[in-house]
């Protein structure tokens, strides 16, 4: 059977199949997901599928943890979450008791050697935010693979914290930028949320429009009004990074790409934050500009197609 390759938590549910359901998937070498119910003192992953148990041991639990690249609490963490796997196998223990081999280890492999080693810089690939540090948020690409998406990869438009884009759970589209010798891939999303003139399309002068505050200079305050469009409104130190304010807008000017604004209100007493709207949802991009062609200042991304496998 042809194999699709998803972030875990979007395969089918092992612990709702029969049990000739489960034997065909095994046979077939289906990627299945499951609840991790335990990790118990043999520092095996345990879980229920159709009445029989299936253990996961230590070492199939995650690429690298058969070599001691994975630490416990990478695993442990597992517990109670959707956890993807193959069936190795159906095997009986010491007491004759039947139980389902699982190895998610595999399963990685797999996803790893059919789907992300295809994959060039620029192509557009479905992800999962898995958690998020103050440098970027760590995605699931497939089968919990972790890719790092960088703070600065998020939008054009500053940003103070990766959760002022995303959170964790949001399933998102991101490009490859790159991927490193060790292959891990870096990502990146501000490409495919539209460039200047496509974010300013959606507004006219003379209109009011809730914005966030993402810096206050001395010279102004940046507001953002799309995820990849911010604008400049009179200096207010009494603002914060972050805070919801509603801002009028006064003049828009393309061949500086600079959006004038005034700021109404100030207090608008709620968090925000804008949802992503995709201006690229599919296939590749080779050359990304964000800029009008009027504009001097250029902001463009090139993306280049190294080797993906590098000797």
């Amino acid at each position: 059977m042809m194999q699709s390759f998803r972030t875990e938590g979007n395969y089918r549910d092992a612990s709702r199949l029969s049990s000739a359901e489960l034997r065909a998937a095994m046979a077939g070498g289906e990627i299945l997901q499951s609840t991790a119910l335990a990790f118990d003192t043999q520092r095996q992953l345990r879980f229920e599928l159709g009445g029989v148990r299936g253990i996961m041991p230590f070492a199939e639990c995650a690429e690298g943890a058969g070599t001691g690249a994975v630490r416990d609490i990478a695993v442990l963490t597992r517990v109670g979450r959707a956890t993807c796997f193959v069936i190795e196998g159906l095997e009986e223990d010491a007491q004759g008791r039947p139980y389902y081999r699982l190895s998610r280890a595999r399963a990685q492999q797999m996803c790893r050697e059919e789907y992300l080693d295809t994959l060039a810089p620029g192509d557009i690939l479905p992800c999962a935010v898995t958690h998020i540090e103050s440098f970027g948020a760590f995605c699931d690409v497939g089968c919990g693979i972790s890719a790092l998406l960088p703070i600065d990869c998020m939008s054009v438009s500053r940003i103070s914290s990766p959760a002022d884009r995303v959170s964790v759970g949001q399933q998102i589209l991101c490009a490859l930028r790159s991927r490193d010798a060790q292959g891990r891939f870096v990502l990146t999303i501000r490409e495919l949320l539209g460039t200047w003139a496509e974010n300013a399309a959606a507004f006219s002068p003379g209109e009011t429009v809730v914005g966030i505050v993402r810096s206050i200079e001395e010279y102004g305050t940046f507001v953002e009004i799309a995820p990849n469009l911010a604008g400049l409104a009179e200096s207010c130190p009494d603002l914060r990074p972050g805070q919801a304010v509603s801002v009028y807008i006064k003049s828009i000017l393309p061949e500086k790409m600079k959006i004038k604004l005034v700021i109404v209100n100030r207090s608008l007493g709620q968090n925000h934050r804008f949802d992503l709207q995709y201006f690229v949802t599919e296939g590749h991009i080779d050359r990304w500009v964000y800029s009008t062609p009027e504009s001097k200042k250029q902001i463009v991304t090139e993306f280049a197609c190294p080797a993906l496998n590098p000797a």
